[in-house]
């Protein structure tokens, strides 16, 4: 394999790329509503000539290129979140921007640069004759990733029957290559209580008093350490092998959290005791953790033991229609994984990367010096599709995507055609590397 002509056909694309990317960001393409990024995506797909291009009923697009036995998958998901306070951005974040070495824009860095990458991947792996009877690629544009990450792999797998070998996915990675990510759940706690007149309060049972005994507690479980005499061991135990079987790994990715992100109630009026109070609680997982353990913990607390019958804990259903109208109900539960440093798929990401860049993250004035001081294998601090390409179904996935982390849902989006030129380049390679 010639890797001096796979960087040479990549930086040959980086003006093709450069329109691909800011012709999608002109779109507004929240969860839900990704339709013309969908099109655009394909119109791309047909006229570099992928073999074969199709929408699936949920809405994903899903490109192949050549006909071999081992299928490799290039994910991106390509809705965003909102622009939120438009007086942020110094610029209109859907008409971007571009400059020598940049393109902003909303969905520049998450994560429409990675599916620019991987269209051109794929393009140079035909050009350069690198496709063979060994394997072929398939680039998916994925939906509603935002909204509820997984969901539409979980469609790909079950339903398009669409099972790759290994999967990249190409969201941000600063640089870096990824081979694992922290877990999360959304997990919902509802209160019962009793109203009564508010001019006498001992006559009725304030939900929201019981629900502020739970709070404290669960904020124990972020704050507190696992000393022997603490009664509410904190999270920081998984890290330990005396808690943890998996605690090596739990180390790599980091410890778990858990934060209350909303509060419900209601009352008669407010001049009324509350009847009834619920939270929402984002819990990030390490390896480890379950949904089932994450569960039974908040049903352990004290207080909520306390309150018995009167306390529900339960996880959050997604169960909301995609672009084309489709509906696929899923548990809010997105698994923590983890793909082995010594992995087939690790390594050959690795090889890919040093034959073409060497053993260092690449960037610019800007970036360099933040991602030198950075090992070259590292992890998300977010959450990727490979809560179900790998947490849920055990298909081995890893990282390595155009842009930057800090840009994800950040006003004034921005990344790098250094970066989209690299991701092309090492995407190229990455297949024979691994067949080899």
């Amino acid at each position: 394999m010639n890797y001096n002509k796979i960087k040479e056909a990549a930086q040959n694309y980086e003006a093709d790329m450069t329109k691909f990317l800011r012709d999608l960001v002109h779109f507004p393409g929240e969860s839900c509503g990704e339709k013309d990024h969908v099109m655009r995506i394909k119109e791309e797909m047909e006229k570099l000539g992928f073999d074969k291009v199709e929408i699936d009923p949920m809405g994903n697009i899903l490109g192949y290129m050549g006909t071999g036995s081992t299928l490799i998958g290039f994910d991106g998901h390509i809705d965003t979140v909102g622009i939120g306070n438009r007086t942020n951005w110094e610029f209109d974040p859907y008409k971007g921007f571009e400059t020598e070495t940049e393109i902003g824009g909303r969905g520049t860095s998450d994560q429409m640069g990675g599916i620019v990458s991987a269209v051109y991947g794929a393009k140079i792996m035909k050009d350069l004759g690198l496709l063979n009877d060994k394997y072929q690629v398939v680039v998916t544009g994925t939906v509603q990733e935002e909204d509820c990450d997984g969901l539409c792999w979980q469609y790909i797998i079950n339903e398009d029957k669409v099972r790759p070998e290994f999967v990249v996915s190409t969201e941000p990675t600063d640089g870096g290559i990824y081979r694992g990510q922290r877990g999360r759940m959304e997990i919902r706690i509802d209160v019962k209580g009793v109203s009564c007149h508010g001019s006498a309060p001992e006559r009725g049972d304030n939900a929201i008093y019981k629900m502020a005994d739970i709070l404290q507690d669960v904020r124990a479980l972020n704050e507190n350490d696992a000393a022997d005499e603490t009664e509410i061991k904190g999270l920081v135990k998984m890290l330990d092998k005396k808690y943890n079987p998996e605690w090596e790994e739990a180390n790599f990715l980091g410890r778990g959290t858990v934060t209350t992100s909303e509060i419900f109630f209601t009352s008669p009026s407010r001049c009324a005791v509350a009847d009834s109070c619920a939270v929402s609680l984002d819990r990030r997982m390490t390896a480890g953790e379950t949904w089932e353990s994450c569960l039974d913990e908040i049903r352990a607390l004290p207080s909520v033991k306390k309150y018995g019958d009167d306390v529900k804990v339960s996880m959050y259903e997604y169960s909301r229609p995609s672009w084309t109208e489709l509906v696929y109900p899923i548990e809010c539960y997105f698994p923590t994984w983890v793909i082995p440093k010594d992995h087939k798929v690790t390594s050959a990401l690795e090889e890919a990367y040093h034959n073409l860049y060497g053993t260092e993250r690449m960037g610019n004035a800007e970036t360099e010096a933040m991602r030198k001081a950075r090992p070259l294998t590292d992890k998300w601090t977010f959450s990727t599709n490979g809560v179900s390409i790998m947490g849920r179904n055990g298909i081995p996935c890893i990282g390595f995507g155009p842009g930057a982390e800090a840009q994800a849902h950040a006003p004034n989006e921005k990344t790098w055609k250094d970066d989209l030129v690299r991701c092309a380049a090492v995407y190229a390679a990455l297949p024979t590397a691994y067949c080899k």
